[in-house]
């Protein structure tokens, strides 16, 4: 070993310039690595004499600090210089795109009717889904112990009191507080979720979605009713659609008749999902009863109106050929994704 070696390792580190992380590394490994030449130094330290050893020893451990400082003096700076160099966000160009997703299939159809409603003239009404019995049973003609409450298994909240709270069984009860509270005419449609409490299958569920009509004015007949069902079936299913109206039993409406359309599968001529018969079942309708119109205040000897009710899933499933309600609820992506060109969204 000789004094002219460690002082041409201190001039080489000194005047070494590393420009990035890589060549830091790459000169630690050179002078510090097992087989550096600072520990090649090191190794050789045991054949210098010994009256030498002294001297050589604090030389060779200033040596060692000195590089092991302008190391990590380096990689600091290129660390620094890296950053500050390096490639920037660029604020004008596009965002990363995020995959947009799709109208539930119940939303789409009930906005569909919604917006066919609207065109006729009808404003959207909406009411809680925790109801009192008065507005869900009784100011629609249910009284206590009628057996038409039987038709309709109930969640109840909270009993034992002369008003019960429960979850709707249908969107009636906004029909009751839009008459109570709007100024006459009347003309709503409320759309809701209802529920009811029945055995979940591929044609029932115990939570479902209802839109119904209210249409109150002086001289309103049965035969609007009528005209306004047909004029909604051909904005909804096509202009060649038809309808016919079977004689049927609402507590709320009399008379009463469920709707139905032309198959707008078969047109008519009958296949499996009209079950050969060419029509197709879509929601009950009736003219609304004196003594509903009277619970609310409305005087039944000079105003009469309309009402109808349609379960959205149902229309869905005609619309879609959807054979299972329960597919609705369970959030299936495959489902979803099915609908995502249904609509803009």
């Amino acid at each position: 070993m000789k004094r002219e070696d460690i002082d041409q390792i201190l001039a080489e580190i000194n005047n070494l310039k590393c420009k990035t992380q890589k060549e830091v590394e790459d000169a630690r490994v050179k002078f510090l690595g097992k087989k550096g030449e600072v520990t090649r130094l090191f190794e050789e330290f045991r054949t210098v004499a010994p009256e030498l050893k002294r001297e050589f020893g604090k030389s060779l451990n200033e040596l060692k600090q000195t590089v092991a400082a302008r190391i990590d003096e380096m990689k600091a700076n290129v660390g620094t210089d890296e950053a500050a160099s390096g490639p920037k966000q660029d604020l004008s160009m596009p965002g990363e795109p995020y995959e947009l997703g799709s109208r539930h299939p119940v939303s789409i159809v009930r906005k569909e009717i919604v917006d066919i409603f609207r065109k006729f003239g009808y404003d959207v009404a909406e009411g809680p889904e925790i109801e009192d019995d008065y507005h869900v049973f009784e100011a629609l003609n249910f009284p206590p112990n009628h057996p038409a409450r039987d038709m309709q298994d109930t969640f109840f909240v909270s009993t034992g009191h002369v008003n019960p709270l429960l979850l709707r069984t249908h969107t009636s009860s906004v029909q009751v507080r839009a008459m109570e509270k709007m100024k006459l005419p009347i003309r709503v449609v409320c759309p809701g979720r209802v529920f009811r409490n029945e055995a979940i299958s591929a044609r029932a569920h115990c939570i479902f979605h209802q839109i119904e009509g209210l249409y109150i004015d002086e001289d309103v007949t049965f035969a609007d009713l009528k005209q306004a069902i047909l004029l909604f079936a051909r904005e909804m299913f096509g202009p060649e659609t038809e309808i016919r109206m079977r004689p049927s039993f609402f507590p709320f409406t009399e008379p009463s008749a469920e709707v139905d359309v032309s198959c707008n599968i078969c047109h008519g001529k009958g296949c499996n999902i009209c079950k050969g018969t060419g029509w197709l079942e879509i929601l009950g309708c009736g003219m609304v009863d004196p003594n509903v119109l009277e619970a609310s205040g409305i005087d039944s000897k000079k105003y009469s109106g309309f009402a109808f009710g349609m379960g959205l899933e149902r229309i869905a499933m005609l619309k879609w050929r959807v054979n299972d309600l329960r597919h609705y609820f369970e959030n299936d992506m495959r489902f979803l994704r099915e609908f995502s060109t249904a609509v803009e969204v």
